[in-house]
C-alpha cells in the first residue's frame, strides 16, 4: 500500500435541481438532505466531500442505495458536473479542464468497468475488448495483440470470436475487465462491477482482481454496497451516508473503530476473526514464562492464528513484523474478546 495521493477530492458538493448554485448556501449552512428537498425541491447528492485516494491502492467507496457512491465516482472523470469543489489528479483539477483536454483525460488516464457489462451485442469478444484502444487511436495489429493478451489474462482464451449472447454473466464481465485493462490507464474505476454476478462467480472475479492488482499496481476505485466485498479487496474503504463521507480508513480501522451508528450497523455482523489481523488485536502484555508460545506474522488473520494455536496446542503467540522483530503478543482470551460481534460487546 502506498501513501502517495493520486486523487484529491476537496469540498465536493453536488445538488441536483435547476437552481443548484443558488441553494448551495443552504447546504453550506448545514441544511440536511431531507430539508433541502422539502423546502427547496432540490436533491443533495454529495455534501462537502473531502477524500484522498492513494496511488496504486484499491480504494473502495461504499454505502447503501442513495448514499452517493455512484454519483461520486462519476465526478472523477466528470461525467457529472459538481455544484462546488475540486478533483485534483496528478496536479490538475479535472473540474477546470477544457473539453478537449477532458476528452483526452478520459481516454488516456481512466477506464471504467460497469455493473451492466456495457458490451456491444453485435461485436465479438475481440472487437469489444478493442473498443477502448481504438478510441485512443491505436488500431491494427497493436490493438489486437494487446486485446488478445488481456483476453487470455482474464481466462477467456479461445472465446475471441464469440458474441456476448454466447457468454455467461461472469464471462461477459471478464470481457469488460479485459477491455478496461487493454487501455492501460493509470486509474481503473469499477462501479458495482460484480454486483450482478452470482456469489461464486463474484468471488472468483474478486480473486482475479486481487491477482491482477499484485501484477499491475493500478489505482482502482471500486464502488460497492457489500461490506464483505469491500473488506476483501479494499486497501482503504470510504463509507458514504446520505451524500456525506462518514469514515475513511483501512479495513482494520473500519472494523475496530466504527465512526458512528451507521458504520456499526454495517460491521456488526461481519466475521471479525476472518478480517482482523494479528497486529490489530495484539497487546504488549508478555505471556507467562511457563506458557507454550508460537510465532505468527502480524498480517495473519485471527482465524489463521487461532487455527495454528490449536494445532500446536499453544497458549499464546508472539507477533512478529516482516523483519522478524517482536511487536506484540496474543492469547486466546484476547482473541475471544475481540472477535465477538459488536452487539455482544455492547450488551
Amino acid at each position: 500500500m502506498t501513501n502517495d495521493i493520486k486523487v484529491k477530492i476537496s469540498n465536493l458538493t453536488k445538488i441536483f435541481g435547476p437552481k443548484a448554485s443558488s441553494v448551495l448556501k443552504h447546504v453550506d449552512n448545514g441544511m440536511s438532505k431531507d430539508d433541502l428537498l422539502k423546502k427547496h425541491k432540490h436533491v443533495l447528492g454529495l455534501s462537502n466531500i473531502n477524500l484522498d485516494l492513494a496511488n496504486k491502492n484499491i480504494e473502495v467507496i461504499m454505502g447503501l442505495s442513495g448514499s452517493g457512491k455512484s454519483t461520486l465516482i462519476r465526478h472523477i472523470n466528470r461525467l457529472i458536473e459538481p455544484t462546488a469543489g475540486s478533483i485534483v489528479i496528478d496536479g490538475e483539477d479535472v473540474i477546470q479542464m477544457p473539453l478537449e483536454k477532458l476528452r483526452l483525460f478520459r481516454q488516456q488516464k481512466t477506464a471504467m468497468v460497469f455493473q451492466s457489462f456495457a458490451l456491444l451485442p453485435h461485436k465479438t469478444v475481440l472487437d469489444n475488448v478493442c473498443l477502448g484502444v481504438h478510441l485512443q487511436g491505436i488500431t491494427g495489429d497493436e490493438a489486437f495483440n494487446r486485446a488478445r493478451k488481456w483476453i487470455n489474462r482474464v481466462g477467456l482464451d479461445g472465446y475471441e470470436d464469440r458474441y456476448p449472447s454466447q457468454l455467461s454473466g461472469g464471462m461477459q464481465q471478464r470481457v469488460g475487465l479485459a477491455r478496461a485493462l487493454t487501455c492501460d490507464t493509470e486509474i481503473l474505476m469499477m462501479d458495482e462491477a460484480f454486483s450482478a454476478l452470482d456469489p461464486l462467480i463474484r468471488s472468483d472475479m474478486q480473486d482475479l482482481l486481487l491477482e491482477l492488482q499484485k501484477e499491475l499496481h493500478k489505482t482502482i476505485i471500486f464502488i460497492t454496497h457489500d461490506l464483505d466485498e469491500a473488506l476483501k479487496i479494499g486497501d482503504q474503504i470510504a463509507i458514504l451516508n446520505g451524500g456525506e463521507l462518514v469514515q475513511h480508513g483501512t479495513p482494520q480501522d473500519i472494523i475496530m473503530n466504527p465512526a458512528d451508528d451507521y458504520v456499526k450497523d454495517f460491521v456488526k455482523k461481519v466475521n471479525r476473526s476472518h478480517v482482523l489481523q494479528a497486529k490489530s488485536v495484539m497487546t504488549l502484555e508478555k505471556p507467562s514464562k511457563d506458557s507454550k508460545n508460537i510465532s505468527v506474522n502480524e498480517l495473519e488473520s485471527i482465524d489463521s492464528v487461532l487455527c495454528e494455536m490449536l494445532r500446536q496446542n499453544a497458549d499464546s503467540c508472539v507477533v512478529k513484523n516482516a523483519n522478524g522483530d517482536d511487536v506484540g503478543y496474543l492469547n486466546k482470551k484476547d482473541i475471544a474478546e475481540v472477535v465477538q460481534p459488536i452487539e455482544a460487546v455492547e450488551n
